[in-house]
């Protein structure tokens, strides 16, 4: 599942006349190169949920001109978060484990991370596994850090820690029932995390490479930068 149903607000002026999933990186807008990243880990389906400039987002997806296959979930009439998102879209995902992505990591994989991810994954012990990168030398995350990470991959939050090494880096397993006990509405797969840390049950792996947060404007810039020095 891809989540491309959020406002953009941080992005502005750059989603004052399309989703944040359309905000271009060199070139190609922002969930395309999630999309590559799914199709080159051999996912063949993709649920993208969307909201804001709906039209304009579905049409992007469906001049697409390489999988994989999309089917819509259609938030117009509510922008359900990342947790109703993944409550609504349960029906088009059927019942195996999914990844679920935010549309705007881009990253530089001197591995390969989401084969680690699946290889990290095993649902007798997990609800949710977590691709993390080390805050350090991370392109546009202003954060404290998220996460510890135990050496069996278990990981636990922050709490009242100063910092922590890791970060989200917006891609991870779960299965498509987890946040199916949620609320009515609006709510955040982070409640969920936070109980599943508790219970011993969520687990990460760390990206081996470069990752960009391009939350904004600027760190739309600096990802631009990073990625044109590679060539």
């Amino acid at each position: 599942m891809v989540l491309a149903a959020g406002l953009g607000t941080r992005m502005r002026p750059l989603t004052e006349d399309r989703p944040k999933a359309l905000v271009e990186v060199q070139g190609r807008a922002l969930i395309d190169h999630v999309l590559d990243r799914l199709a080159d880990a051999g996912v063949v389906k993709a649920v993208v949920n969307v909201h804001w400039f709906a039209d304009r987002l579905e049409a992007h997806l469906a001049a697409r001109g390489r999988g994989p296959k999309i089917v819509i979930s259609d938030e117009r009439a509510e922008l359900l978060e990342t947790g109703g998102g993944l409550k609504k879209a349960h029906p088009l995902l059927g019942d195996d484990p999914v990844f679920v992505a935010n549309i705007d990591s881009v990253w530089i994989d001197r591995g390969d991370a989401l084969a680690d991810l699946v290889r990290l994954w095993n649902p007798e012990t997990m609800d949710a596994a977590l691709l993390l990168a080390r805050r350090e030398g991370s392109i546009g995350f202003e954060g404290d850090g998220d996460f510890f990470l135990r050496d069996d991959g278990g990981l636990a939050f922050r709490g009242a820690a100063a910092s922590a090494p890791y970060a989200y880096m917006g891609v991870h397993i779960t299965r498509p029932g987890y946040a199916d006990n949620g609320c009515e509405g609006p709510f955040s797969l982070s409640p969920l995390w936070r109980k599943s840390a508790a219970q011993g049950r969520l687990f990460g792996c760390v990206l081996n490479g470069d990752w960009m947060h391009v939350g904004d404007p600027q760190a739309r810039d600096q990802a631009e930068a990073k990625l044109a020095g590679l060539g």
